[in-house]
Order: structure tokens, then C-alpha cells, then sequence
């Protein structure tokens, strides 16, 4: 009986968001597992910068730009993709945006726009990616999720419903394609300091506050995201699918610490 193991050799994968921030750390993740990996967003500058590091890593990539709210974009991200490797075997969606706003005063467009992206946007890409991988009989896709896909977070209220329903669409696509060889799961991050949050974190209410909820008592570091995303972007997770992993330090099991 043979083991599948995680080592990505022979992977072509691809990463929407991968320019920045947990889709850019992933990215790099992939490759160092052994993926050929083609990072994706709507910034030339970024695409070509994280995709020349991928290279230094020995790895094959491309330069795509993409934005999930085009579903031409992503349609063309694959045809490219396929064009040079021959299949794509791993998507990885972590395009997203956020905007801190009261409910009382959160305007349509707002609304509508968070949604367009975190929620739409997922169902675009895992459309177009799902279809190649169902016709293919394999593939590993992954969104990211977050505390908001369980938990009420203050002021973020369309932030929050987008990435609740996302962890509902990943269930639905897992379950709809579980039986064509596509495992769909999510990786859900706790609380980790980027350079875009750090001012919002750092020695503020919100952040003690994701702190004391927090049983190891720190944030988390964007390269312990790695693991869960090697794994499930892996043959070794063959049995895995519909499930939201999440990478917290115990915020979600947090009732009472002391």
C-alpha cells in the first residue's frame, strides 16, 4: 500500500492573490514543496516580482495579471497556465478585501463590492479552475477563510458575510466534486500581523483584545499558514474535503483560558 506523501514535485499550481500578504507566503510555500506556481493579481509590478522569486527558488512560473471580479481574467489565467504546463493540479484563491465600516452607516456599493470579490470572485475562479479539474479527474483548491466565516467581528459587517458564505460555497464545491477526484477545502487564519493590519494591531483595544482570545498569546507568523496549504494542496490530504482548517493558535476552541 503506497503513502502519498506531501512533496508538490510535478505540481503546476496556481495562486490568485499571490502577490502579497498570505496568497504571496503561500506561493512561495508551494514552490519550496516543489510546485511549478504561477502567483496572480491585478499588479504587473507584483506579479513580476513574486514570480522571479519563485524562479530563484527553481521553480517555473508565469507573469499573469488577473482580478476575480473579470471572470475573462481568469479564463485567460488558465488558458495561459495550460498553454505552458499542460494542466493546472492546484488553486489557491486568496484574493480579498475588507473595509472597517458601521453597519448603520455601510453603503450598498460598499456592500457590494466586498461581496463581488471575497464571495463572487470565489465562485468565478473555482468555476472556471473546478471545470478544468473535474475534466482532469484531480485537483486541489483552496480558499481562504477567516475568524468572520464563524465569528461576528465589530464594524466588518459585509467582510464577515462574505467569508461566512464562503465557508459554505466551500462545502457545496467539495461535495459537488468530491466524486470527480477535486478536493475542496479552506485554510481560516487566525490573527496575523501584516503590514497592512500592523497599525490596527499593535498596542491598540482590537488587538489586546484578539490577544487575551488567543491561547498562545501572540499572532500569528504568515509562514505557519505553510503546512496547512502544503498539505492540502498535496496527494497526502486524498481523504480531505469540505473542511476549514483553521491556523488560530486556539482562538476558535477559546472560551475560557485562566
Amino acid at each position: 500500500m503506497g503513502y502519498a506523501g506531501l512533496e508538490l514535485d510535478g505540481q503546476v499550481a496556481v495562486v490568485i492573490g499571490g502577490t502579497s500578504g498570505i496568497g504571496q507566503v503561500i506561493a512561495y510555500g508551494l514552490a519550496e514543496a516543489g510546485a511549478d506556481v504561477i502567483p496572480t493579481s491585478r499588479r504587473p509590478e507584483q506579479v513580476e516580482n513574486t514570480a522571479r522569486q519563485i524562479e530563484v527558488l527553481g521553480r517555473h512560473s508565469l507573469r499573469v495579471t488577473s482580478d476575480v471580479t473579470d471572470r475573462a481574467s481568469l479564463q485567460g489565467l488558465l488558458d495561459a497556465a495550460v498553454k505552458a504546463f499542460g494542466k493546472v493540479d492546484i488553486m489557491v484563491n486568496a484574493a480579498g478585501r475588507t473595509k472597517r465600516t458601521p453597519i448603520l452607516e455601510t453603503e450598498e456599493r460598499e456592500w457590494n463590492e466586498i461581496l463581488e470579490t471575497n464571495l463572487t470572485g470565489a465562485l468565478r475562479a473555482g468555476q472556471i479552475f473546478g471545470r478544468h479539474m473535474v475534466d482532469r479527474r484531480y485537483g486541489r483548491i483552496i480558499h481562504i477563510a477567516s475568524l468572520g466565516s464563524f465569528l461576528a467581528l465589530y464594524e466588518v459587517a459585509a467582510y464577515g458575510a462574505s467569508k461566512a458564505a464562503l465557508a459554505s460555497l466551500t462545502r457545496t464545491m467539495a461535495i459537488e466534486w468530491a466524486g470527480s477526484g477535486v478536493c475542496v477545502n479552506a485554510i481560516m487564519p487566525g490573527v496575523f500581523r501584516t503590514a497592512l493590519n500592523a497599525q490596527l494591531l499593535d498596542g491598540t483595544p482590537r488587538g489586546q483584545e484578539f490577544l487575551m482570545r488567543t491561547p498562545m498569546k501572540r499572532f500569528g507568523r504568515l509562514e505557519e499558514l505553510v503546512g496547512g496549504a502544503v498539505f492540502l494542496a498535496s496527494k497526502a490530504s486524498s481523504f480531505v474535503t469540505g473542511t476549514i482548517l483553521a491556523v488560530d493558535g486556539g482562538f476558535l476552541a477559546s472560551g475560557v483560558n485562566q
